[in-house]
């Protein structure tokens, strides 16, 4: 593996490719929208708005100014990281166990990179703190999406409707839905005629798609929040992406983690891995949420 720099070695590209797509299985925003790769500092996504529809011109004729709007969004990056400590054996183990040990901690290194990453761009939280983020700001949906349906559990296919119709309204399209599993059980228990609507949600089931709308069940919606459901156009109107370098360290000495406990004192070494996610919510009017009254 090359030296990068103070960055540490890397995540050679084989398990760079593994741990961003079990990320795609674990996050219901990847799941739903488009990923790109991001550089380290930043980019700018542009979006046109047409303030008027196209023209017809007679022979001859005068053309005329439509008139357009461009509202520059730029996506940062911010890094995250994930540490554990382990046995000094790591370092004296065979060439293959060291390789299984490190894909190991890169599967369950896809499982909370997931999970951070819905909990931040949909909450505005710090992952681990579990507490509101200065450097995240006001780029998340709880902030940016202030279209809201209250929850009624008597008819949430009703909520959801409204929350469509929320969204059309401000001239959006709706191609996906995130969905916390209390709103998936109360859809699953929705009838009419005492006939099941929703046959699909039943047994905690996460079909991909209702009613042809691509659909991911996921607890990082609510999170312990107030939000229940976000709908709205995530395939244009959402986008992330990753830095492609995921720096892996392993560390010998010291106390990365300040838990008070000197590393070789411990017989241990400490495995770390960063990765530079950014992402970007585009227009909030396209999108609503179904919130807790």
């Amino acid at each position: 593996m090359a030296e990068v720099l103070s960055k540490g070695n890397l995540f050679d590209p084989v398990l760079v490719t593994d741990l961003i797509s079990k990320v795609q299985g674990k996050s219901s925003l990847v799941v739903l929208s488009q990923q790109k790769p991001v550089p380290f500092n930043g980019q700018k996504e542009f979006t046109f708005t047409m303030d008027s529809d196209i023209d017809i011109v007679a022979e001859n004729g005068k053309k005329t100014h439509g008139g357009i709007s461009l509202a520059p969004l730029k996506m940062v990056p911010i890094k995250v990281e994930y540490g554990a400590r382990v046995s000094d054996e790591f370092l004296y183990a065979s060439e293959e166990e060291k390789i299984d040990i490190i894909k190991a901690f890169n599967d369950g290194y896809a499982k909370k990179l997931a999970r951070g990453l819905d909990l931040m761009a949909l909450h505005g939280i710090n992952p681990r703190s579990g507490v509101a983020s200065t450097i995240i700001g006001d780029n998340h949906f709880d902030n940016q999406v202030t279209q809201t349906v209250e929850f009624n559990a008597t008819d949430p296919d009703a909520n959801i409707e409204a929350a469509v119709g929320l969204v059309q309204g401000s001239s959006g399209s709706v191609t996906g839905m995130a969905m916390d599993p209390a709103f998936s059980s109360a859809l699953a228990g929705y009838k009419v005629n005492g006939v099941k609507q929703f046959p699909e949600l039943a047994w905690g089931g996460n079909p991909g798609s209702i009613n042809g709308l691509k659909t991911d069940i996921n607890n990082t919606v609510a999170n312990g929040g107030n939000d229940l459901v976000i709908l709205g156009d995530f395939a244009s109107m959402f986008k992330w992406g990753y830095a492609k370098q995921v720096p892996f360290e392993v560390i010998k000495y010291g106390d990365p983690d300040n838990s008070g406990n000197d590393l070789k004192g411990y017989n241990q070494v400490y495995l770390r891995s960063e990765t530079y996610l950014g992402w970007g919510i585009m227009d909030g009017d396209h999108f609503a949420r179904i919130i807790k009254p």
